[in-house]
């Protein structure tokens, strides 16, 4: 198959339609003419298929949904799931395809008593101690699923960080003793399995069906503290716990016919996927070898490695290579992988500032490393922990897509979207489930390092032909793009955004022709097709 070519420069043209306030931005003495590079896009050379960007709304959906204002919580779902366009043709929200959905172990039950120490980390239960349901319980976070169901959000995923608490070895939520055991009771495995296949069938009951199920979460770390003093629910697991978990639970959902995957192993690192020593490493090869621990043969289980991009994002050089060893790795045992957790835990974010870091700053590292998590490891799906935290809208957004002020209770507060919504709507707005990345080659030869500090680029297409690229100019001057053979009568529009206060995902008309000038330090998605 010929490589398609499609051309248009990105250039004064775009630059005449985008906003005085965002041409403000250019620094006369830094937006230096360079070259123009062409992208030639090569539809023939095809990576993985994407399934879903997603979220998790941990730990503060509770109280938004079950105690804030009906108009306040609306519009912060409208951010969230929208796919619809304001009246100037701008995103209205960033379509998320995906919402993650902590199932509780019933720590807020416990109360003080749980030994965690902040009231809105503690997470209600479906079942208490008797083994009766309420599935009044997690109100405000089933709020939120509702919302994601009318929105059309595709995939619903259910996630625990610990069985419930009276399934568990202490009664707690969390380990008291740092020995990495897991704190599932040795006769409650079965216990578990039928309690998350219950929660299942009854939210399928309800219209609302969880496509994906996740029994363990990040089982490399200990998960201990001394009570009183711990931050939140989880349990450590051993690969032969996953393994065991993960049986159980693939033979309760096959037995009462649950129309839902198993999502594991949710590792605590990248690396720990493919390498690394202890009780939960070299997961890849673990469970999906050809061994008696392989997890190939279990009908329900999706067949994907799930992982978090935590601390694996100081410095271009070691991002892009873990990415590159855990492609390479998952290639070599047939499967593929998901990114199910990041945020900023780390200070690679910082790339060696100082200071306060501006929220235009962690956005375009927030996009640098989805697009790293796309084009060097292959992921076919990106989620982000978490979408609010407590903080400041305009520095240091490194948790959240929005900035929380809210009461201790969270009871009541207000909110703040912050660049990081738009640098992640940047690739879930447009590129929906069952799009496939394409190649691109560029006449500057950049490799993914190179481009990490200048010019990155990632293309995805639909079975139509319908295209969507992410540009990324993480420089400070001014970028000239051209791609070449762009057809007349396929329209063309351009999402952009910079520090500017309004320039979130402001949307341009493309024409055929001219050369498109990409911002310094800008995020841009292109959308050929209609959409």
């Amino acid at each position: 198959m010929k490589h398609q070519i499609l051309t248009f420069s990105f250039s004064a043209l775009i630059v005449s339609l985008l906003p005085f306030a965002a041409r403000s931005q250019q620094q006369p003495g830094k937006a230096q003419k360079r070259g123009t590079v062409v992208l030639t896009l090569q539809p023939a050379q095809r990576f993985q298929t994407i399934d879903n960007f997603g979220a998790s709304g941990c730990w503060f959906s509770e109280g938004i949904g079950k105690y804030w204002p009906q108009e306040r919580k609306d519009s912060i779902a409208r951010y969230l799931f929208s796919k619809e366009f304001d009246r100037n043709g701008d995103p209205m929200g960033i379509g998320l395809s995906a919402w993650r959905f902590n199932i509780g172990g019933g720590t807020a039950e416990q109360g003080i008593n749980s030994g965690i120490k902040t009231s809105v980390k503690r997470i209600e239960s479906f079942i208490d101690s008797t083994g009766n349901y309420n599935w009044s319980k997690q109100s405000g976070y089933q709020w939120f699923v509702q919302q994601a169901k009318a929105y059309g959000v595709e995939n619903l995923i259910a996630f625990s960080n610990t069985p419930p608490v009276h399934f568990t070895k202490n009664h707690l939520g969390f380990k008291t003793e740092k020995d990495y055991t897991c704190n599932l009771d040795e006769n409650k495995y079965v216990d578990y399995a039928v309690f998350l296949a219950n929660v299942l069938k009854h939210f399928a009951q309800q219209g609302i069906h969880y496509r994906y199920v996740s029994p363990v979460n990040e089982p490399q770390w200990d998960w201990s503290n001394k009570f009183g003093e711990m931050n939140q629910e989880g349990t450590p697991w051993k690969n032969e716990n996953i393994y065991r978990i993960v049986r159980l639970l693939d033979s309760v959902i096959s037995a009462e016919k649950i129309d839902s995957r198993i999502l594991m192993p949710e590792a605590a690192t990248l690396r720990h996927l493919y390498t690394e020593r202890g009780h939960a490493a070299k997961q890849v090869q673990y469970f999906f070898g050809n061994t008696e621990t392989s997890v190939k043969l279990f009908r329900n289980v999706l067949p994907v490695v799930a992982g978090h991009s935590y601390f694996t994002d100081l410095g271009d050089t070691n991002r892009i290579t873990i990415r590159e060893n855990l492609r390479d790795t998952v290639a070599a045992y047939n499967t593929s992988f998901w990114q199910s957790e990041y945020s900023m835990l780390g200070d690679g974010y910082r790339e060696k500032k100082k200071g306060k870091i501006p929220a235009i700053d962690c956005a375009l590292f927030l996009a640098k490393l989805i697009h790293g998590d796309l084009t060097s490891a292959n992921a076919a799906a990106w989620q982000l922990w978490n979408v609010y935290e407590p903080g400041s809208a305009e520095f240091d957004t490194r948790y959240y897509l929005m900035a929380l002020e809210s009461n201790d209770s969270n009871t009541t507060g207000y909110f703040r979207t912050t660049k990081n919504l738009w640098a992640m709507g940047h690739f879930s707005r447009f590129i929906r489930p069952g799009m496939t990345r394409i190649g691109i080659s560029r006449s500057d030869k950049l490799n993914e390092l190179a481009a990490s500090q200048d010019l990155m680029c990632s293309a995805f297409q639909d079975k139509g032909g319908k295209t969507v690229m992410v540009l990324i100019n993480y420089s400070e001057q001014e970028k000239s793009v051209n791609l070449q053979g762009l057809r007349k009568k396929q329209p063309a529009k351009i999402y952009t955004t910079t520090a500017a206060k309004e320039m979130n995902m402001k949307k341009s008309v493309m024409s055929a022709g001219g050369e498109l000038k990409l911002l310094p330090r800008s995020i841009n998605t292109l959308v050929i097709g209609d959409m």
